[in-house]
């Protein structure tokens, strides 16, 4: 098994990129291979577990069929994101005791495996408010256990894979995702014209044991041990890193530049939304709109990936600018050519482009992150951009709550304007890949 993952392993790279060991400990060099494609694999099961139990798509329509209050739907995506993103000083705080940190990611996997499976059983046994909040409530607990896979696999990565290999990685763990997506989108559309929560259920059972496979093939990463400094007095200790947003220009600048780029994360809601107000079959536009994330992400992030091993700067611009350029043409659609959303075809593609647009949002940042720090000093950049990020997202999920009384079309061009300002700001970041 050694001998077929470091044959596949030299056939994917170039000789230099695949013997590229400068960046981490030399006794990780040989367990290269391995690790790679283990967490290849284990991402992989984790992203599609994410895609089944979409909260921009599949949580709203499972709590609209069990007849949850509306006002609980705007709650998904605040919940999930920002709630794995604000404790995360903490988290960090308490992940730097361990010198292996892999565990940390396969107890996450493990809890949000459960909390998904408690959804669905949720669903089956209870309706209404009282399904809806109990739904709501797993994913708080969901979150925080994703916060603490974040954390992590950030380091993990960075302990175990050469920089010129990362952006690779993430791609390829994506775009594995993205097949079994859009087989889950097209199995939701066999059964589109039944309505029944059992559908919705199912896929939340799927996907919870997708997330336990992939803790146990993490389990299996083989990562050397790191430093634990600061693991003592961990809240403490990680408070006192928001200093780094004061000290450290070039994080600064990452933090400002990615929160911008939620831009393209807090759009897709909103596409969602206004592709329901044009269609008359929920279970329908829920199944093309998952088969469609799905086919995004294959076509889209092995492309992203490589690119972001080159430049991640660079895959950041470009897709803050497919980001705003797409808002700014379905705006014009709107003021111009509204018929044009009646059409079968028109908001599906938009929908298409927006999710590669995010994926490479999204890659870009990640690969970025990774790239720009090096041991603990990366666990610390992890963890406070992403506390700083959840409350810009909670911050920027109530003003476009707030702007969205003036239409959806207001929400999509301020959006736009974001993305625009979001690829100056990434413009002027330093590279980090050379």
């Amino acid at each position: 098994m050694h001998k077929l993952a470091d044959d596949l392993h030299q056939k994917l790279f170039n000789e230099e990129d695949a013997r590229a060991c400068k960046d981490i400990d030399g006794s990780a060099c040989r367990e290269v291979p391995g690790n790679f494609f283990r967490i290849i694999v284990s991402q992989g099961l984790t992203k599609i577990g994410d895609a089944v139990s979409n909260p921009k798509i599949v949580l709203p329509a499972l709590l609209t069929a069990v007849g949850a209050p509306l006002a609980l739907i705007g709650l998904l995506v605040p919940i999930r994101e920002a709630g794995s993103l604000v404790p995360q000083l903490g988290i960090a705080g308490y992940v730097r005791q361990f010198a292996v940190r892999k565990w940390a990611w396969v107890a996450g996997s493990v809890i949000q495996g459960a909390c998904i499976l408690a959804m669905a059983i949720s669903a089956l046994l209870l309706t209404g408010q009282v399904a809806g909040w109990s739904i709501v409530g797993l994913l708080v607990v969901f979150s925080l256990a994703r916060g603490l896979c974040s954390v992590a696999s950030k380091d993990v990565l960075g302990k175990t894979i050469p920089k010129p290999q990362r952006g690779r990685l993430n791609g390829w763990s994506s775009s594995l995702a993205g097949a079994v997506t859009i087989a889950a989108g097209v199995g939701l559309f066999s059964v589109s014209d039944q309505q029944h929560v059992w559908v919705y259920c199912a896929l939340l059972a799927f996907g919870a044991v997708l997330w336990w496979i992939a803790a146990a093939v993490y389990s299996q990463v083989d990562e050397y041990e790191g430093a634990t400094e600061g693991g003592a007095n961990a809240l403490t200790h990680a408070l006192s890193k928001l200093r780094l947003l004061v000290d450290d220009r070039r994080l600064r600048h990452f933090v400002i530049t990615r929160s911008l780029l939620l831009c393209s994360a807090l759009s897709a809601p909103y596409y969602v939304l206004l592709a329901s107000q044009h269609s008359q079959a929920l279970a329908i536009t829920t199944a093309s709109f998952v088969a469609i994330s799905g086919i995004a992400s294959l076509l889209s992030a092995p492309f992203w990936g490589l690119f972001a091993d080159r430049s991640s700067r660079q895959v950041m611009i470009m897709a803050a600018v497919v980001t705003a350029l797409l808002g700014l043409v379905v705006v014009s659609i709107s003021h111009w050519y509204p018929a044009l959303f009646s059409s079968p075809w028109v908001l599906p593609a938009v929908y298409f482009v927006l999710t590669i647009a995010h994926e490479g949002v999204r890659l870009g940042r990640k690969t970025y992150i990774v790239n720009m720090a090096e041991g603990n000093q990366r666990t610390d950049y992890v963890s406070v951009s992403n506390t700083l990020i959840g409350f810009v997202l909670l911050f920027m999920g109530g003003v476009t709550a707030w702007l969205s009384q003036w239409g959806l079309m207001v929400v999509i061009a301020v959006l736009s304007a974001l993305g625009l300002l979001g690829a100056l700001m990434a413009r002027a970041l330093p590279e980090v890949e050379r």
